[in-house]
């Protein structure tokens, strides 16, 4: 944003209600960041998203005219680009996070070490690229084969949340492995305000996951998720509870908070199961709806008994003859 000519600025503000603003900021350093560089920027952040996407789905976002001729030249353009945003962004993180330790701010956080971590990290994620190729081809399999909406597979690519969702998932996950501070969690509530489907980077999640509408879902942190697992809209793997301390403030521990989900299942639309001890079973199917906080074993259908529904006429429910409608 270019700055403002003070000029041609209203002459109607008043200095003191700058003064009074200028105050409130630096009176509370919860909700304002002075002084200081040390932070990502997230549109630098998106820029490297949409960069991975390109490596990981080339032609189908970004340039248009691949060849075999050219590919080699624009992976290699992909690459330098992905990895200059790497760097930058890890190490504003770091430097983030060192200034935020008992140390405070010192000049001295801009020693070499955060830019030789960064450097390391964007090198380890890129390198990592074939790898979550690999498991996205096979999410994008998995989305084709559970909806029989889909026409093609690139209409999963192009159009599905779940797709993105996950996607975005496998990278923001990969850098929580890497122990990267707040980067991962940039990148993927980036992608929940996109698609409605809030996946903590925590979460580990194995091959060919599907999301199908999505809006909704919530994944906790500690969340366990094995292969071939389908989700509908709506679902919720959470927490039963949270340990407090002795002053009611939460205590955040690495405890397993969530539910460990087996292999070859199916949660259909707002289910929820919590809790870090429950443990659903291979094979298994979580009908519509249900609340879960106990573990399932293999191979069974977990559903509410069917409630009794009552059928009215309009006449009656609208309150007979005489009713005439509303606004």
């Amino acid at each position: 944003m270019s700055p403002i000519d003070p000029a041609a600025a209203p002459s109607s503000i008043d200095p003191a209600l700058i003064e009074r603003l200028a105050r409130s900021i630096l009176d509370d350093p919860r909700i304002s960041h002075v002084g200081s560089t040390h932070l990502p920027d997230r549109g630098a952040v998106g820029e490297l998203v949409e960069v991975i996407r390109e490596l990981v789905f080339p032609g189908f976002f970004g340039r248009r005219d691949l060849t075999s001729e050219s590919l080699d030249a624009h992976i290699r353009d992909l690459l330098i680009r992905a990895v200059r945003h790497l760097e930058n962004q890890v190490r504003a993180v770091l430097r983030y996070e060192r200034e935020l330790s008992p140390r405070g701010h010192d000049p001295s956080l801009d020693d070499p070490e955060c830019a030789k971590r960064a450097s390391d990290v964007a090198r380890e994620l890129v390198n990592l690229i074939p790898d979550l190729r690999a498991m996205l081809s096979l999410d994008v399999q998995a989305a084709y084969d559970g909806d029989p909406a889909a026409r093609h597979v690139d209409e999963a690519i192009f159009c599905y949340p779940g797709v993105d969702a996950i996607f975005t998932h496998r990278v923001a996950h990969a850098l929580h492995r890497m122990s990267v501070p707040l980067l991962p969690r940039i990148i993927q509530e980036m992608a929940h305000s996109r698609t409605g489907i809030d996946i903590h980077p925590g979460a580990q999640i194995g091959k060919s996951f599907f999301i199908d509408h999505g809006g909704g879902v919530v994944i906790g942190e500690t969340t366990r998720i094995g292969d071939q697992v389908r989700i509908y809209q709506g679902v919720t793997l959470g927490a039963k509870s949270f340990t407090r301390d002795g002053t009611g403030r939460l205590q955040r521990t690495a405890t397993q908070r969530h539910p460990t989900i087996g292999n070859r299942v199916t949660i259909y639309a707002g289910a929820v199961i919590l809790g870090g001890d429950t443990v659903i079973g291979d094979d298994c199917v979580i009908s519509g709806s249900v609340f879960v906080t106990d573990s399932v074993p293999p191979g069974h259908i977990v559903r509410q008994k069917t409630p009794e529904l009552v059928l009215r006429s309009n006449r009656d429910a609208l309150g007979g003859p005489g009713n005439k409608g509303g606004g």
